[in-house]
């Protein structure tokens, strides 16, 4: 299977806002196939289509030691928030190499559609929280860096746009996506 392109901020494509899946068939099962091949060869544990430039609302998400627990997303919509937060240092595929510390809701309620085109809700807190709301922030065309101050994000778009430039951007992608700060 052929890794799907993921791109790197500050691209304009990731601020686009993604369209809902209007009909759950071969093309949409055949894209989260893709988004899990390349989720795991990018060392990631969640991947928003917008990330890949397909600008449908699906994500893929595999917070598991082991890699063995794929869940997907298509049409998420957050449900509730929780009034308590939580702060995790967050990284993105997008934003290879770079972590801050992001505040979000501690739990979460969300629904989507499943494989067969019926709606399914579910909980989740921890880092299964953590990684949903930040894949559908991709999918509202924003990034993790939005979170943080403006001075940080400009020194990390800075920073990007100079390791492009040198080539050397792709070695910044051992780690993964995200680490608990726990």
């Amino acid at each position: 299977m052929d890794k799907l392109k993921v791109l790197h901020f500050p691209d304009p494509r990731l601020r686009k806002i993604a369209q809902p899946v209007e009909n759950v068939d071969q093309d949409i099962k055949d894209i989260i196939e893709k988004m899990f091949f390349t989720m795991y060869e990018e060392k990631g544990i969640g991947l928003a289509a917008t990330q890949v430039n397909i600008h449908k609302r699906i994500i893929v998400i595999d917070v598991s030691e082991n890699k063995d627990e794929k869940i997907f997303l298509i049409n998420p919509e957050i449900l509730s928030l929780s009034e308590d937060k939580d702060s995790m240092e967050e990284g993105c595929l997008s934003v290879p190499g770079f972590f801050e510390t992001v505040e979000r809701p501690k739990k979460i309620r969300v629904s989507s559609l499943g494989l067969d085109g019926e709606t399914k809700e579910f909980e989740a807190s921890g880092l299964l929280s953590t990684c949903i709301q930040h894949e559908i922030d991709h999918l509202n065309g924003k990034l993790f860096v939005d979170h943080i101050s403006a001075l940080k994000r400009n020194r990390i778009e800075k920073k990007i746009v100079k390791l492009k430039k040198e080539g050397s951007l792709a070695s910044r992608k051992d780690t993964p996506n995200y680490k608990s700060a726990v």
